[in-house]
């Protein structure tokens, strides 16, 4: 099995910043990808970044310029430097990643964090 565990969500103003750390551990063969996703209340998972091990990311319009998101590959960890945060951004943040994990042979896997809350005060 593959875990991730998050870190760094809280309580800012408007105009702040924040940033998430995401650290996957377990039997891991190899990661493809490593994104964050937020819900927020009464609306439904949302992608917010992600990034695949060739290093292409991919942002939501929403978050595009004010977002940026990173990884260690060698820590298997994910980042997510939010700044300029909007009471729209408050949610719930998940982690999630994709790949193969360490069996054998290897199997493709899934997985997602636990969530950690994110919240903007106007």
């Amino acid at each position: 099995q593959v875990q991730l565990v998050e870190s760094g969500g809280g309580l800012v103003q408007a105009g702040g910043s924040l940033r998430l750390s995401c650290a996957a551990s377990g039997s891991i063969f190899k990661i493809n990808s490593m994104g964050w996703y937020r819900q927020a209340p009464g609306k439904q998972r949302e992608l917010v970044a992600d990034i695949i091990s060739g290093g292409s990311r991919n942002y939501a319009d929403a978050v595009r310029g004010r977002f940026t998101i990173s990884r260690d590959n060698a820590k298997n960890t994910v980042y997510l430097e939010m700044n300029s945060l909007k009471p729209e951004d408050t949610a719930v943040y998940y982690c999630n990643a994709k790949g193969y994990d360490g069996s054998w042979p290897p199997s493709v896997f899934g997985s997602w964090g636990q969530g950690t809350q994110v919240t903007v005060s106007s």
